[in-house]
Formats: structure tokens, sequence, C-alpha cells
């Protein structure tokens, strides 16, 4: 037998608050995404402001840090140094863009958070802070 934790939504609600308040007080718009260990989405917000292509890549961003367990900038530097297009993983929900940070609970990738509609360090940012509260 395997112990696995998983995310509940109260989990998954108090990332997407904490990630709103500091959009909010930086006056920006995003998209915010929270997954189950699988990139299965859990909770998503689209605050005042965000582009509509940001709903679908901070989706993707989350399923995509999720899925191979590390943050999806890394996926997508990975891809470029080894020659390995995105597309050879076989799921075209896969992105290589930053702003896709895995939760890790107890050394176990629980779930991922994924923002979208900043610049990509922003995006990155915030989605880090917010995988960092669950600890």
């Amino acid at each position: 037998m395997v112990q696995r934790y998983e995310l509940s939504h109260q989990d998954a609600l108090s990332v997407l608050t904490a990630i709103q308040k500091e959009l909010d007080r930086r006056g920006k718009g995003a998209a915010v995404a929270v997954t189950d260990s699988q990139g299965e989405l859990l909770a998503f917000l689209r605050t005042d402001g965000c582009k509509l292509p940001s709903i679908t890549i901070a989706i993707n961003k989350a399923y995509t840090a999720a899925r191979e367990r590390t943050e999806s900038k890394a996926v997508g530097q990975a891809s470029k140094d080894e020659e390995f297009p995105m597309t050879n993983f076989g799921d075209l929900r896969y992105t290589a863009w930053g702003g896709g940070v895995p939760i890790v609970y107890q050394d176990q990738v629980v779930g991922a958070v994924g923002v979208s509609g900043l610049p990509e360090s922003e995006d990155m940012e915030l989605a880090r802070m917010g995988a960092a509260l669950i600890n």
C-alpha cells in the first residue's frame, strides 16, 4: 500500500485566494488554475482584466506541472535543450511557458498551480507563492 495525500477544495481555494489578493494589490488581471496531482482542474479564477487566452494557458500550465512533477518552465527548457518537441509528449495541453508550479506536500506532488496573463516572471512568482502555501 502507498499512502497518498490529496488537495482538498479548501486547499485549492486558499491558493486561489492568496494569488487573487496579490493580483488585486498589484491591480493586474490574470487567470489562476489549481489542479490535483494528475493535472485535473480543482479550482479556477479569472480576475478582472484577464485576457481570454490566459484562461486555457493557466489551466495547461498547471496540468503540465502536475503531470511532469516539475515547473512548466523546466519542461519547456528541457524540451528546447534536448531538441525534443513539446508535441512529442503526446498531449497538446503541455506547455513550455513558465507559470506552472507543482504543489508538494510531504515530498509528494499533490497538485499544481498555474498562473497566466502577466509577464512570465510574474506568472512564475505568483504560482510559486501559491504553491508554497501548502506545506
